[in-house]
C-alpha cells in the first residue's frame, strides 16, 4: 500500500484523503482557522450561538473563522480581526495569536489558531453574513463556565475548546498571566 496520498472524494470545500490505511478530511479552501477570545470594556465574553448543520444542533462558539478563505493573503490577526467585527458588531484594537493546533489531528489536517483580541469598540450588532443567522452572547467573564454549563444541559452542542478559550482569556499558553 502506498504512502502517497489517494483522493478518494472531492467538494467544494473538502476532500476525502486515504494515506495508508488512514482516512482524513482536508479544506480546499483554507488551510486554517481562528478563535477569538474576546472580552467587552465591561468584562463580558463573547459567545456566538448558530445552528450547525453537522451537529444537528444549535452551539455555542467564541467568534471563529476560516483564514485565507476570502484572500489567499489573509493573515490570522486579519481573519480574527474581521470574523470577530462580523459576527459579533466589535472591532479589536489589538489582536495576538496565542497558539496553533490540530482541531481534530486524528481526523483532518485543519490548524487553528487561539487568537485573545483587546482594546473592543462596539461598531454594530453583529449576526454574521448573509449566509449566517448568528445570535451574539455577552457573558461576565466570572459566570461565563456556569453559563456555558447551562446552555450545554439545554442541549446545545459544546465545543471543549471553549473551556480552553477561558483559560487562554487570563493566561499565555505556558501559564503565565496574560
Amino acid at each position: 500500500m502506498s504512502n502517497e496520498p489517494v483522493v478518494m472524494c472531492e467538494g467544494k470545500y473538502l476532500r476525502l484523503v486515504r494515506r495508508g490505511h488512514w482516512e482524513y478530511a482536508e479544506r480546499t479552501n483554507a488551510g486554517s482557522a481562528v478563535i477569538v477570545i474576546a472580552v467587552t470594556p465591561e468584562r463580558k465574553l463573547l459567545f456566538v450561538e448558530q445552528f450547525r448543520i453537522p451537529m444537528g444542533a444549535p452551539t455555542i462558539e467564541m467568534p471563529a473563522g476560516l483564514v485565507g478563505d476570502l484572500d489567499e493573503a489573509d493573515t490570522m490577526e486579519e481573519a480574527a480581526r474581521r470574523e470577530l467585527l462580523e459576527e459579533t458588531g466589535w472591532h479589536a484594537d489589538e489582536v495576538k495569536v496565542l497558539m496553533v493546533g490540530p482541531t481534530s489531528s486524528g481526523m483532518s489536517n485543519e490548524l487553528i489558531a487561539f487568537v485573545r483580541a483587546r482594546g473592543l469598540t462596539r461598531v454594530n450588532a453583529g449576526g454574521g453574513d448573509a449566509t449566517e443567522d448568528i445570535t451574539v452572547h455577552e457573558v461576565p467573564v466570572d459566570e461565563a463556565p456556569r453559563w456555558l454549563a447551562g446552555k450545554m444541559a439545554a442541549g446545545y452542542s459544546m465545543d471543549p475548546k471553549l473551556w480552553a478559550g477561558l483559560w487562554l482569556l487570563d493566561h499565555e499558553p505556558d501559564g503565565t498571566p496574560a
